[in-house]
């Protein structure tokens, strides 16, 4: 069946678009896109000014950093799947108030308590974008080969905004306070309300079935109890208690979920997308690529300011290669899979990231910026296979299925990016003591246990420690460390990519064709 013939009156209207106001909603849909994910990342170069200002507690800043995926993973399901029942346009608009809303308030925090909830309502606003900007493309755009291209804008600015984030969140503090890294959302999420209302289509799924209220409620109690377990696992260890029985909460919610959904003739979100083999290929290509570019963002950024001495600005302006390199190519790479196939495009791009990790840990002596940046530019490039994973998954959805499928791919996102922080950076964080080693020596003296624990938690304490007593020598020595887990991190990252372009190779058949729509 052809999307024409499909009962589907808004997706037959967005075919007959003009092509000016076919890519002007992209550029909404893009720009919109934008502000959530730097949203990310742009707080990380504000807290330190937040928390001299507020005062928060160890505790409230870590609720402060994390609150915001928290309510986004635990809300990407309902939300989507509310967009096919209420209309897609509705939902986005909504998005755009509530996260715009939430960032005004702002000016009302005078407590990390009022911050916290201010980062959840940004979470929520987040949730109702994300997935929508994703299903709008697949309505407005209805010919495939068109599609293709509007999803590799679409994937470029998703990588673009987590690098930008801290470089507009540096400049913002140049000249103002750690308000504005929230203030600078609220004109851009008014002009987006405004030409969204104007250009966007409204579309829905026309028989989407009753609102099934024990799936929506199992959605977000399962995917916020496996985000903050995965989070805790990563602060507290493997052997963490609490985020054990978290997780098992999580994981016999979620399989209680999935076999309500398989059950179900009318389910909140269609897992039956999965028995499509390119459908679980490009989903897991977002994961895999988004959890190598969220460890390696986290821990370059860290090694940039703590170890080579760079200021926040200037650490994101030299994170940018990334960023450039995945502008560059996901607009290409449309184009590439038409000329050697969707697969080897696919599980090419994520073959050359895993290049980029390897480096890091095979370049000869000691690591260099000029290193870091050559595999900071293949990281990017290699992630604009990111719009052909898109492409694949969107060309397999029916209209009316358009939310479920993203849905899931910005689900794969998510947890993407908290898998990546949390096993990456943990491995780097366990490398990181092994070099230091259990006994320390600054000059003649034997560090104390305590002492010893400060400079093993992070190298931020490390170098807190060395100037607290004076020890340049201890400072070297822990920085020295620090360039060593990140070389080693580079090879379990390299690793992990290289197993996933296999499987994702497998997967894809070679005949798969971008330029049809797939059923």
């Amino acid at each position: 069946m052809s999307t024409r013939s499909l009962p589907q009156p808004p997706a037959d209207g967005a075919a007959a678009f003009s092509v000016r106001r076919r890519w002007a909603s992209l550029a909404v849909l893009s720009a919109s896109l934008l502000v959530v994910t730097m949203d990310m990342t742009i707080l990380n170069v504000a807290l330190p000014e937040l928390a001299a200002d507020l005062r928060p507690t160890a505790e409230q800043q870590l609720w402060i950093v994390d609150v915001y995926s928290l309510v986004l993973a635990g809300l990407l399901v309902s939300m989507s799947t509310l967009g096919d029942r209420w209309g897609r346009k509705k939902l986005l608009l909504a998005g755009f108030a509530v996260f715009g809303g939430a960032s005004l308030l702002v000016l009302a925090a005078d407590s990390p308590a009022v911050v916290i909830a201010v980062r959840a309502l940004l979470g929520v606003g987040g949730a109702m974008v994300m997935p929508a900007t994703l299903s709008m493309i697949r309505t407005v755009f209805s010919d495939p080969a068109e599609r293709a291209t509007a999803l590799a804008v679409w994937a470029a600015v998703s990588s673009l905004g987590a690098a930008v984030g801290p470089i507009v969140g540096g400049l913002l503090l140049e000249y103002s306070s750690w308000h504005a890294g929230f203030l600078v959302n609220v004109p851009l999420m008014l002009a987006a309300l405004v030409a969204g209302a104007v250009l966007l289509p409204d579309a829905r799924d026309p028989n989407p079935g009753r609102w099934d209220v024990p799936a929506v409620v199992a959605s977000i109690v399962g995917m916020t109890a496996l985000v903050w377990s995965i989070k805790r696992f990563a602060k507290a260890g493997i052997a963490d208690a609490a985020a054990i029985a978290v997780l098992a909460l999580a994981l016999a919610v979620l399989v209680w979920f999935v076999l309500r959904c398989l059950r179900r003739p009318d389910p909140l979100l269609d897992v039956r997308l999965f028995t499509r083999a390119p459908f679980t290929a490009g989903s897991l290509t977002a994961m895999a690529s988004m959890f190598a570019m969220a460890a390696l963002l986290l821990l370059v950024a860290q090694w940039l300011q703590l170890v080579e001495g760079h200021s926040p600005l200037s650490a994101g302006v030299h994170l940018l290669p990334m960023a450039v390199a995945a502008v560059v190519v996901s607009p290409m790479a449309p184009a590439l899979a038409r000329l050697v196939g969707a697969r080897t495009v696919l599980a090419g791009g994520l073959a050359v990231a895993a290049v980029g990790f390897l480096l890091l840990f095979a370049a000869p002596g000691e690591l260099t910026y000029p290193v870091v940046l050559v595999a900071l530019a293949l990281l990017g490039g290699g992630s604009g296979s990111l719009a052909i994973a898109s492409a694949i998954i969107m060309s397999g959805t029916p209209p009316e299925k358009a939310g479920n499928a993203a849905a899931i791919e910005e689900t794969s996102y998510d947890l993407g990016n908290v898998l990546g922080v949390a096993v990456l950076g943990s491995f780097a964080a366990a490398a990181y003591r092994s070099v230091l080693g259990p006994d320390l020596l600054v000059g003649d003296h034997l560090l104390t246990e305590e002492d010893t624990y400060r400079v093993h938690e992070s190298l931020g304490g490390a170098l807190g420690f060395a100037r607290e007593i004076g020890s340049p020598e201890l400072a070297g020595i822990a920085r020295q460390a620090f360039t060593e887990s990140l070389a080693r991190m580079g090879l379990v990252g390299g690793v992990v990519l290289l197993a996933t372009a296999a499987v994702v190779f497998v997967l894809i058949p070679k005949s798969l064709d971008l330029n049809e729509q797939q059923h």
